[in-house]
């Protein structure tokens, strides 16, 4: 079984202190055959307590360094994760024309300038109002920018739902979730299998395996796999469950990106 992780966090990003080459040390170990490095690049992120403007200079040529360095042993690719929103669509698309990235993953972490992560978000809410909107942001975000490869966990407000019922509904939200499934295959653009689901306590990736079955029953066929990992103890986490979730929902293949173009795997 080939393994690849493509959803990978450094001390490039606001949220780790984990070196790169902590994080290639852990995929040798848990012999993955492929990672991509996606440090977070969130423009105009709202919170003080951290930042996510990505120092992408540096995070290139560390990258670089390390690709030459484990030529032969594993396959290093360079990427980044965009958070985006609705207004960035022109920042964004002149940012991936800088830089050589073999892969772009676009993410949507806010919902009217708020990211969900934090408690306060859920303050006076209603989660099946608020999930539903974060949906329809999402859905905004791909209209007014598709340069990147595949949309990253597309349920992410689920891990933070404060109630203990983090579970989607695909019977609930499937009009939203439908409409960014149809534009996403329109564009030729893939999701993600984000095995992060399972470190945060929700039993199954993000997006949940309804929305993998879903994609795939209307004609999605781009998917990579990644652990969103920011330590060396989660990189490589739950690939072999990702694999398995993917063939029961009807996939044959897995996707690899390597300047910007997919490659496919077989299961």
């Amino acid at each position: 079984m080939l393994k690849a992780d493509f959803h990978l966090h450094s001390s490039f990003s606001g949220d780790s202190d984990t070196t790169p080459a902590q994080i290639v040390h852990a995929a040798l170990q848990r012999g993955l055959c492929a990672i991509c490095f996606t440090d977070h690049y969130d423009a105009d992120y709202p919170c003080e307590n951290v930042c996510f403007e990505l120092d992408t200079e540096a995070y290139y040529s560390q990258i670089s360094e390390l690709q030459a360095a484990y030529t032969g042993k594993t396959v290093i690719r360079f990427g980044v994760e965009l958070g985006l929103q609705p207004h960035l669509g022109a920042l964004y698309r002149s940012y991936v024309k800088q830089y050589p990235f073999d892969f772009v993953i676009g993410s949507t972490h806010l919902v009217d300038g708020m990211d969900p992560y934090y408690p306060s978000f859920w303050d006076g809410c209603r989660p099946e109002t608020v999930i539903r909107k974060f949906l329809e942001v999402t859905l905004e975000n791909i209209r007014n920018f598709d340069e990147f490869d595949v949309y990253g966990h597309l349920d992410y407000i689920i891990r933070y739902v404060p109630d203990g019922n983090r579970h989607f509904s695909y019977k609930t939200y499937g009009d939203v979730t439908d409409e960014i499934l149809k534009l996403l295959i329109s564009r030729g653009k893939g999701i993600e299998v984000n095995t992060g689901g399972y470190k945060s306590g929700l039993g199954c990736p993000n997006p949940c395996p309804e929305i993998l079955r879903r994609y795939r029953e209307l004609g999605g066929e781009i998917i990579t796999m990644g652990s969103d990992a920011h330590t060396p103890e989660f990189t490589g986490s739950h690939m072999q469950e990702a694999q398995e979730i993917l063939r029961l929902c009807g996939f044959r293949y897995f996707t690899l990106f390597q300047e910007r173009k997919p490659e496919f795997v077989p299961l």
